[in-house]
């Protein structure tokens, strides 16, 4: 049987194919490898996974249902990981619809295809710390309201969470959404604070500094998260709403001057900072409370900040001198 993967070309979703055919699953992977962010990083992750004997790769837009159901049609898909999304809360001020097509229609279409998987075991998807919108109580709980998203992103989001509930309801599937906190590490995201931080030092450019740096958050180590996802994939959750939400992160918030330091001496650069008002879409802090996932399928974050950052500069490092 097969593991479906969609966003495979992404940073997460690479990391999670990678590890799943190491331990000797035969693995689809799902990406329309659009320009959101560099497709040559992209192409490249695909690249790298295409030699595994295990790997299939089919361009493929998930949003596209009749696409979706030809392509994987007959596969022997047992169990799905939906990672493809519209990632950015930023970017979703000023590119709303790009967020309805991917997160909604696009998470709609994966339930479909699901409904008619008669040998589905799990589908784990991706959901985001960016649910709990301004919740000022620390550390972040799945008991705690989420019903005041301060970003489109956001709302997204918990709308995902919710259609998986109502089709674990109606149809029985098992379902599992994981709210990632701040996932950085080697072939990241070139969006995010870590890698535009490390750009920006070994380009002698400034570093935009919200807030003085005084936001917190809990950065996660990619390898890190993806013990997470295949311990919650290979536990699938029963009853008569088998459907469960659990946060994934590091349990450790840390200020962005933290992560400043770090890079500095991690390439040995000393940084120039411009400080700017926090940005409309943004939260004070994240910090997850992980005692949920810890007690149901033993997880538990072993990179900390000061081990992981480095080893994202020293792949940074390589990326950068193979594209000169």
């Amino acid at each position: 049987m097969s593991v479906l993967v969609t966003g495979a070309a992404g940073f997460i979703g690479y990391h999670v194919c990678k590890t799943l055919l190491a331990r000797g699953e035969q693995v689809i992977g799902i990406d329309n490898v659009n320009s959101y962010y560099s497709t040559t990083l992209k192409e490249s992750r695909v690249a790298e996974l295409k030699p595994h004997r295990g790997f299939t790769f089919i361009r493929q837009d998930f949003a596209n249902l009749d696409g979706m159901r030809a392509a994987v049609g007959g596969s022997g898909i047992d169990r799905i990981v939906h990672l493809g999304a519209q990632p950015g809360v930023r970017y979703s001020i000023d590119h709303p619809m790009a967020y309805a097509a991917a997160n909604l229609t696009g998470h709609l279409a994966v339930l479909e295809l699901a409904r008619g998987i008669k040998s589905l075991r799990h589908l784990v998807y991706a959901s985001s710390s960016s649910v709990y919108g301004g919740n000022t109580k620390l550390p972040f709980s799945e008991t705690d309201p989420v019903e005041h998203p301060v970003s489109l992103y956001a709302a997204t989001k918990r709308a995902d969470e919710l259609m998986s509930d109502t089709y674990a309801h109606l149809y029985g599937i098992p379902q599992t959404g994981l709210r990632f906190f701040t996932v950085y590490g080697p072939s990241g995201r070139p969006d995010m604070a870590v890698w535009l931080f490390t750009e920006a030092l070994f380009e002698g450019r400034p570093i935009r500094l919200f807030e003085n740096g005084s936001l917190q958050r809990d950065f996660t180590y990619v390898d890190d998260i993806v013990a997470g996802v295949l311990a919650v994939l290979d536990g699938p959750p029963s009853g008569e709403r088998p459907h469960r939400l659990y946060n994934i992160g590091n349990n450790k918030p840390e200020r962005v001057t933290r992560l400043v330091e770090i890079i500095e001496q991690a390439t040995g650069r000393k940084a120039e900072i411009i400080s700017e008002p926090m940005q409309p879409g943004d939260v004070p802090a994240t910090y997850a409370d992980i005692t949920a996932i810890r007690r149901d399928h033993g997880f538990e974050p072993t990179t900390p900040l000061e081990q992981g950052v480095p080893k994202f500069v020293d792949w940074y490092r390589n990326w950068r001198g193979q594209r000169a």
